[in-house]
């Protein structure tokens, strides 16, 4: 079933324009929608699913769509059953087989929907009865029951906005088994690579429109850097013309001077009238006043192009920085915990008895499904939570980089964090700092709170690690959740020139791998490592 955009435009009530005359077709195919936040993408999904009406242009969905829900809460007592919208279905079969069931009961009961239900939850892998409380179940398993509904409805195409945020491995696991198994339509917003590794196709959207690339996420990025090799061609030629530019106005006003001297010696000698020299004067300012406009325009063109291919390179081209070293050794301790065990009394534990210890420049990655304590363990190991026996401790410099970047206040500039956070740099060290990760001039004095979200990244980065003297260990709490692609792609270029130990708590797979994990610490009842 064909999902048709047709002249889409989309004015936000605070008047900002989103989509201008975007038009495009999704078939039976499996696309995933990236671009950066605020493009448009969870927006693009409401106009589809009918929650939001374009301000012009026209959407036709043929067939049936489904939807998946991010609601990870369910309601108070809601079963699997409940979930699938069968409960009063399944009453009344109830009813018919104790033979209680009145002629309405029996007109509209569907006797094959239990069945129908059963299969479901058996394609994802889900033994669990359809009385089963969706409280009672774990994330992975609260997934696999929301896809089992899907294939349950069977619609003809699935919205899914971004549907593996907060999802441990398993959940993760279950949702690409879902997707690499569904033969309609799929429209997926993420920014989980390894679920866009098994698109059809991708859809980048932005201000310019929304531009389909024929592969999954490798070959998009494939498509990307030759792209972005044509752009740094583009800048390479506009910085040489500018030059060009520049260095003929130059030679302009040193002929023009070498010019002026001469008739100045032709004056003082008197070999020529007054008169012949006023025309020689006369002419050739009116000449070199042509080659000047001519060369002023020239220059100014020059530097308005490079100026644009730059804005481009700001938004298209990967970050990268440099930083300078941690000062980390290879064999200092930088933190250690033994025989902890960590959670909120009465409750049970949540892991018991974990002892480890990191050092030098090691990068751990902390693994568990959700509820397992990884959260828990890093707050005991910042100080902020009680482990209930056992101890904790950090040895060396260190910074918490969390999905709410906590470590900045968002009131204050970007200058201003970095020099609380940095106190031993000057403010021409902070500029300088602030400009390798693009906040130069006045961009340095924005307060956090008016920053995008990839902003805001790049400032916690400087802050953490941009200064002179970097922390040696960098805590990343779910770093990832909640970012664009190129945040995430900035985020890992950031990480990947840092030389200090990093302590990572994250579910994306693709991520640890971009920035080396070589050790997991795997929490379970008993604790352990992986």
């Amino acid at each position: 079933m064909p999902i048709t955009l047709s002249a889409l435009t989309f004015i936000t009530p605070d008047g900002q324009l989103l989509f201008d005359n975007l038009s495009a077709v999704f078939g039976p195919e499996r696309t995933g929608l990236v671009g950066r936040n605020g493009a448009g993408k969870s927006t693009l999904l409401r106009l589809i699913a009918g929650k939001l009406r374009p301000t012009s242009g026209s959407i036709h969905v043929s067939g049936r769509l489904g939807i998946f829900d991010q609601v990870v809460r369910p309601a108070p007592g809601e079963t699997i059953a409940g979930l699938f919208g069968i409960e009063a279905m399944l009453a009344a079969i109830a009813r018919a087989e104790q033979g209680l069931a009145n002629a309405e009961d029996l007109a509209e009961i569907d006797w094959a929907v239990e069945e129908r239900a059963l299969r479901a939850l058996a394609a994802t892998g889900l033994s669990a009865g359809l009385d089963t409380p969706l409280e009672r179940l774990s994330g992975g398993e609260t997934t696999r029951a929301r896809l089992a509904r899907l294939i349950f409805d069977a619609p003809g195409f699935i919205l899914l906005d971004e549907p593996s945020n907060n999802l441990d491995r398993e959940g993760r696991a279950a949702l690409g088994q879902f997707l690499a198994s569904w033969r309609g339509g799929a429209l997926v917003v993420s920014h989980d690579r390894t679920l866009l590794e098994g698109m059809d196709a991708i859809a980048a959207l932005s201000g310019r429109g929304l531009r389909r690339y024929g592969g999954n996420y490798s070959f998009y990025e494939a498509e990307r850097r030759a792209e972005q090799g044509v752009l740094a061609h583009d800048l390479q030629h506009a910085e040489k013309v500018a030059s060009e530019a520049r260095q003929d106005a130059r030679r302009r006003a040193e002929r023009q001077a070498r010019h002026d001297a001469s008739g100045r010696r032709l004056r003082d000698s008197g070999s020529l009238s007054k008169m012949k020299l006023d025309s020689m004067k006369e002419h050739a300012e009116a000449s070199d006043g042509r080659n000047q406009q001519l060369s002023d325009r020239q220059a100014r063109a020059a530097s308005e192009a490079l100026d644009a291919v730059r804005k481009r390179v700001e938004i298209e081209m990967p970050f990268s920085v440099q930083l300078s070293p941690s000062g980390l050794q290879r064999q200092r301790r930088v933190a250690r915990a033994d025989a902890l065990s960590a959670g909120y009394p009465p409750a049970p534990l949540l892991f018991s008895d974990l002892s480890f210890e990191i050092v030098g420049p090691e990068r751990t990655a902390v693994d568990g499904q959700n509820g397992a304590g990884k959260s828990t363990l890093i707050a005991i190991l910042t100080g902020r939570h009680e482990a209930v026996s056992g101890s904790a401790e950090i040895y060396v410099s260190w910074a918490l980089f969390d999905q709410a970047l906590s470590l900045l206040d968002p009131q204050a500039s970007v200058r201003d964090n970095f020099r609380r956070l940095n106190p031993a740099e000057d403010e021409n060290g902070a500029r300088a700092a602030l400009a390798r990760f693009r906040f130069r001039a006045d961009e340095a004095l924005r307060r956090v709170a008016d920053l995008s979200g990839g902003e805001r990244l790049r400032a916690g980065l400087a802050v953490a690690i941009g200064g002179k003297s970097p922390v040696e260990l960098l805590i990343l709490d779910e770093p990832t959740n909640h970012l664009d692609l190129e945040s995430l792609q900035a985020l890992e270029q950031g990480l990947n020139a840092y030389d200090g130990a990093l302590l990572v708590v994250s579910h994306d797979g693709s991520f640890l791998e971009r920035i080396g994990i070589t050790r997991r610490i795997g929490l379970g009842r008993r604790g352990g490592i992986a």
